[in-house]
């Protein structure tokens, strides 16, 4: 059983939640308790290797379900994400993994490239008109134009037009509002199931807040639908998401039900697919500023493997041994999910990296911790890319999974390292970048369910090569 004996409310787990500092939260009480660590009445939160295996890894006998926190999900928690039963997710994955294997992903890598290639167009052009760019906003522009063309064959248009406000794509705009919206819900509605009583008080009193809500999903659900009936409709050759889903999946093609699955599919791929990568770009390029002997060092391998930008790709930039351990520390040091996936204990019980958890306990690996438990890894808050090349006795590699694992682990891994690589390597082989002003990094990001990252500034010019 756990060790520390102290009484457990709900009260300081939710205030920390609905703060935006929870992650450095949930650290500060592993880094004081261990690496299990009971967070409220009936939760428990761990910070180490094994748990990831324990709790997320296929196990024989009973099995650690996603909780009900999933039912707040999009076109009514039946689609990938969101999904709780483990027959129909794993009927689902089957049909999905076919869109995200390495051999689809070389059949979409032009389209992919191709944006990457505009990406990198529009930074320094709006540098050179401005004076800076913010990268937070183009990486976000990238990573929602590359899912939205692969989901719905059509791009969101954020590369193109380059900015918020009146000219950005109305498209973009109404996936950004049922974001914003689907995470307050869900941070709320965590909150108020914790306190039964104050929850009924409160939605009996704030019923405008929830038809709010409820309207923007509603927009959402309704686009989603049309674009997705719009794609299924078109007769095309191009190899996206929709090509390989609608050629693998066993339903009829006319039926209400697959509309709606490939709806809800889309609409959390969109979300899964692009606010994860894209804050991961922003974390590296952060970090690369902050290190320049780190990014001297990167710099010099991407320029010592190419003569020209256009020979970067997937097949070449995935050798560069430097810039996969960069963007393994971001990963390591900023997981792009700082939550911890919430899973409900078999009701036989189990036992979690040696501590025994009652049948129906909510437990959860905490990604923010694990990754930054100082029995886990030396000097846990520097970023070390070296932690990732060569012999490591220092660090338990493994405590960090920031794709998880099992079968309910990340399906659009290999899509998020292609992304990466090119993206960063393309970005570093043309420009020089300085950062314009200070930031903390951690300091400027609160967690709300995902991280709200602060505006990376940055002057660009491009390198003049010898």
């Amino acid at each position: 059983m756990l060790s520390h004996k102290i009484k457990i409310l709900a009260y300081p787990y939710s205030r920390d939640f609905l703060s935006g500092r929870q992650p450095w939260r949930m650290l500060a009480l592993h880094e004081k308790y261990g690496p299990a660590v009971r967070v409220s009445p009936n939760e428990v939160s761990f910070a180490s290797a094994q748990s990831w295996h324990d709790i997320y890894a296929p196990r024989k006998g009973g099995e650690f379900l996603k909780s009900n926190w999933y039912e707040n999900g999009s076109f009514g928690g039946h689609a990938i994400v969101s999904v709780r039963d483990p027959v129909e997710h794993a009927q689902m994955r089957k049909y999905l993994s076919r869109a995200f294997s390495e051999a689809s992903l070389r059949d979409q890598e032009d389209m992919i490239t191709d944006l990457i290639a505009k990406y990198i167009d529009g930074v320094g052009k709006t540098a050179k008109a401005e004076g800076v760019v913010n990268l937070t906003d183009w990486h976000n522009f990238l990573t929602f134009d590359i899912i939205g063309l692969l989901a719905f064959g059509k791009s969101f248009g954020g590369v193109e037009s380059g900015r918020l406000g009146p000219t950005y794509s109305a498209r973009l705009s109404l996936f950004s509002q049922a974001f914003v919206g689907s995470i307050a819900h869900a941070n709320v509605m965590d909150t108020l199931k914790r306190f039964p009583w104050l929850g009924a008080v409160y939605l009996a009193f704030n019923q405008g807040w929830l038809k709010g809500i409820a309207r923007v999903a509603d927009r959402h659900m309704s686009y989603t639908k049309k674009v997705i009936e719009d794609r299924i409709s078109e007769k095309t050759d191009r190899k996206d998401f929709m090509h390989y889903l609608l050629r693998d999946h066993p339903q009829d093609d006319d039926s209400e039900s697959f509309h709606m699955q490939m709806s809800g599919h889309a609409a959390d791929l969109v979300v899964a697919g692009s606010e994860t990568t894209a804050t991961t770009l922003s974390v590296v390029v952060h970090y690369l500023l902050e290190k320049p002997a780190i990014f001297k060092t990167v710099t010099e391998e991407i320029h010592g493997s190419f003569e020209k930008e256009e020979d970067i790709n997937a097949t070449t930039a995935a050798p560069l041994k430097y810039l996969h351990a960069v963007c393994l520390e971001a990963l390591r040091i900023f997981p792009p999910l700082p939550i911890g996936p919430p899973r409900d204990a078999p009701p036989e019980g189990a036992v979690v990296d040696g501590v025994s958890i009652p049948g129906g306990t909510l437990v959860s690996t905490n990604p923010c911790a694990a990754s930054m438990f100082s029995k886990n890894f030396h000097n846990p808050s520097e970023f070390i890319p070296e932690r990732w090349l060569g012999e490591n006795k220092d660090d338990i590699l493994e405590a960090t999974q920031p794709f998880s694992l099992g079968k309910r682990g990340c399906i659009g891994r290999n899509m998020a390292w292609l992304e990466l690589h090119i993206t960063l390597a393309r970005l570093i082989f043309r420009y020089e970048i300085e950062r314009e002003g200070q930031l903390d990094w951690i300091e400027a990001t609160p967690m709300l369910l995902f991280w709200q990252k602060p505006n990376l500034m940055v002057r660009v010019k491009e390198r003049i090569r010898k």
